[in-house]
C-alpha cells in the first residue's frame, strides 16, 4: 500500500445531528452575507451601500456570537480570540485582516504568519495556569568589570514540550511547523529541537467538497512510524477548511497500531466544520486557532478565508516542476534558513535518511 485515500462521506459521519445543524445554520447566515457582498461590488447607489454594510457588520456579529458560543462547548476547540482577553483582541483582528488583504504581499504574509503562530504557541503553552518556573542564566556581550551575566523566569513547560513530535503535512504547513518548533526550542530549560515527520497528503481538487478525497502519498513522505508512539503531535498549518488531511494522517498512524499520547492542531484560521470533524474524529485532539471562519464553499475553500496559504506563502511550483522539501526551504533563503537553522538540520536528517534507506 503506497496510498491511503479518505472520503469527504467518511469524515461527515462522525458528525452529530447538532453538528449537521450548526452547519446549515451557519450556511444560511452567510448566504445572507453574500447577498449584502453582491451590493457592495456592485450597487452604484450610496445609500443601499451604506445599508448594506451596516447589515454585513451585523450579520458578522451574529456568526462570530453564535461560533463563540459552540466553541464554548467543545473542550476540543481553543479560539484565540473567544478565549482571550478582550483588551488583545484588536491585536488578533488586525493580524488577520492583514493576512487576508489582497494587498499583503509575500515578505508581510510570512510575517504575520510568523507572529500568529507566536501568539498560537502563547495560546497552548505559555499563557498555561502554570507556576512552576524555569531560570534561564545567559552570558550578555557586557564584560566590564566582569563578565555579566543574567536571569530569566520563564514557564516551567518542559514536560508539556520535550514529548513532542512536529508533524508537517507538506508544503503551505512547512514554515508554520519550523516557527512552532522554533518557539519550542526557544522555551524549553533544554533548547529542544522537535524530531520531525514529513507526510505528503493532498486534496483532489477536482472533486467538491461533498465528495472530496484525500491522498496520502506513503511514497513521498518521510518519517519513522515507531518515533510516533505515545508522542505529543503537533500539526501546524495556515488554514484547516475540512480537516480531511489530519484526520487521514491519524487514521493512518492508527491502523499501523501507533497511538499518539496527544495531538494538537494550530491553524492562523479554522472553519467551524473543520474543527467539528477534527473533535468528533480524533479522540482528544485539540485544535487552536487565531480565528474562527464560519463556511465553506463548494469547492471546499474557507469562507472569508485568505485564498491559498501555501502558494501565498512559498509561490507557486510551476506545471512542469513541483518543488520537493529541500527545495522549498532553498527558497526560503538565507534568513529564514539562518533562523530555523535546527530545524532545517532536523528535516533534512529526516528527509536524507528515510531516503537513504
Amino acid at each position: 500500500m503506497d496510498k491511503v485515500i479518505l472520503k469527504a462521506r467518511d469524515l461527515d459521519e462522525y458528525l452529530t445531528d447538532t453538528d449537521r445543524a450548526v452547519v446549515a445554520e451557519m450556511d444560511e447566515l452567510y448566504a445572507e452575507a453574500l447577498e449584502r457582498m453582491k451590493l457592495l461590488s456592485t450597487s452604484p447607489n450610496e445609500e443601499r451601500q451604506r445599508r448594506a454594510k451596516t447589515e454585513l457588520i451585523d450579520l458578522y456579529q451574529r456568526m462570530g456570537d453564535r461560533m463563540q458560543e459552540i466553541s464554548a462547548e467543545e473542550k476540543g476547540i481553543r479560539v484565540y480570540s473567544f478565549q482571550t482577553p478582550r483588551a488583545v483582541h484588536g491585536e488578533a483582528s488586525r493580524l488577520i485582516a492583514k493576512l487576508r488583504d489582497t494587498r499583503t504581499q509575500h515578505s508581510e504574509f510570512v510575517y504575520y504568519i510568523q507572529r500568529a503562530y507566536e501568539l498560537l504557541f502563547n495560546l497552548a503553552f505559555a499563557e498555561q495556569d502554570n507556576h512552576q518556573k524555569n531560570h534561564l542564566i545567559v552570558r550578555t556581550p557586557v564584560t566590564e568589570p566582569v563578565q555579566n551575566f543574567a536571569v530569566h523566569k520563564i514557564p516551567d513547560v518542559d514536560s508539556a514540550l520535550e514529548n513532542t513530535v512536529m508533524c508537517v503535512m507538506l508544503r503551505g504547513a512547512l514554515l508554520p511547523s519550523m516557527i512552532m518548533s522554533k518557539e519550542i526550542q526557544e522555551y524549553t530549560s533544554t533548547g529542544y529541537v522537535t524530531p520531525f515527520a514529513l507526510f505528503r497528503i493532498s486534496r483532489d481538487d477536482t472533486k467538491s467538497e461533498k465528495d472530496m478525497e484525500y491522498i496520502l502519498d506513503l511514497n513521498r513522505s518521510f518519517f519513522d512510524l515507531e518515533a510516533l508512539h505515545d508522542r505529543d503531535l503537533i500539526f501546524a498549518d495556515p488554514m484547516n477548511a475540512t480537516g480531511g488531511s489530519l484526520v487521514t494522517i491519524i487514521q493512518y498512524l492508527h491502523t499501523c497500531g501507533i497511538k499518539p499520547r496527544s495531538v494538537k492542531f494550530f491553524n492562523a484560521i479554522s472553519a467551524l466544520k473543520g474543527a467539528l470533524r477534527i473533535t468528533r474524529a480524533i479522540d482528544d485532539a485539540v485544535v487552536y486557532t487565531l480565528w474562527m471562519d464560519p463556511v465553506l464553499n463548494g469547492a471546499a475553500y474557507i469562507l472569508p478565508g485568505l485564498g491559498d496559504a501555501g502558494d501565498r506563502l512559498n509561490g507557486r511550483d510551476s506545471e512542469d516542476f513541483s518543488r520537493n522539501i529541500i527545495q522549498l526551504i532553498a527558497d526560503y533563503g538565507s534568513t529564514i534558513s539562518n533562523l530555523y537553522r535546527s530545524q532545517v538540520r532536523a528535516i533534512e536528517e529526516m528527509v536524507l535518511g528515510r531516503a537513504g534507506q
